[in-house]
């Protein structure tokens, strides 16, 4: 009862009422909603890091001139170190 006394009589509060409830409103989806994006990773045991599965042997551009897959033997040393 209290807050609609002071609406009526501070009309101006009502636009910033309802713009501090949209606002609101709209944080509180934007936390629900994303959890379920796809660009958000939860769980770090099902391969957070898919690019680390891509078959270098394999050419992965639509077009590839003369393309050829040399390992890098430094990445390969800390490579095998980090596994």
């Amino acid at each position: 009862m209290y807050i609609f006394q002071i609406r009526m009589k501070n009309i101006e509060v009502i636009p910033l009422a309802t713009i501090v409830t949209i606002a609101g409103f709209g944080a509180n989806s934007v936390s629900v909603y994303s959890p379920f994006k796809t660009a958000v990773v939860l769980s770090r045991s099902k391969n957070p890091e898919p690019w680390e599965n891509v078959d270098p042997t394999q050419p992965q551009k639509l077009l590839s001139i003369n393309q050829q897959w040399k390992p890098i033997k430094e990445l390969q040393k800390v490579r095998r170190l980090t596994k």
